[in-house]
């Protein structure tokens, strides 16, 4: 077994709570890989090599504004810096979604005295996106995105914070009320 930071390959990653969200009927058992991010799309989805091929990862546990909703460029951009070019992170991989996207769990590796940590958890904690896996709320975040709530941290500093899932959906003339005075 070969150790990289904190993942040993062939092994499992200690830790990390398992996400939901398998597009499996149980068949589905995670599994832990290294990778290497090369891009990051968005606030909640990024290429990463791993096993030799690049794979467009959608993280479970977190949903992250949208591009063009308010907050939507300085999350994905707080993410490029957290995911700098070829960062090694650990990946449980859960199935894929309906858009072909591979679903996962995406660990940081410990660097200095910060311990390993879940993206989605440290997310969630900054405000960056609402607790979320396909099809359901995350209950292991829910407590961590009330408490972003109560202090006004990232997004619900502009009240009100609209889902991605229902931004989607507005209209042009919705979305500009809702965006009026935030960031974008």
């Amino acid at each position: 077994m070969v150790a990289i930071g904190f993942l040993a390959l062939g092994g499992l990653l200690t830790g990390c709570p398992p996400a939901a969200g398998s597009t499996g009927g149980g068949t589905d058992v995670p599994r832990t890989e290294a990778g290497r991010v090369v891009r990051v799309i968005d606030g909640d989805t990024y290429d990463v090599l791993s096993g030799g091929r690049v794979l467009r990862v959608r993280l479970t546990g977190a949903d992250a504004p949208e591009p063009g909703q308010p907050y939507g460029r300085q999350v994905a951009d707080s993410v490029r810096r957290l995911l700098s070019p070829r960062q090694l992170v650990a990946l449980t991989l859960h199935g894929q979604d309906l858009y072909g996207r591979t679903l996962a769990t995406v660990v940081l590796p410990a660097a200095g005295k910060r311990p390993a940590v879940a993206l989605d958890s440290l997310l969630v904690a900054r405000g960056w996106a609402w607790a979320w896996a396909p099809r359901h709320k995350v209950p292991r975040l829910a407590a961590v995105q009330q408490q972003a709530q109560r202090q006004g941290r990232g997004l619900w500093h502009c009240p009100p914070a609209v889902p991605p899932s229902i931004w989607r959906n507005l209209s042009a003339a919705g979305k500009r009320r809702y965006a009026s005075g935030c960031p974008r």
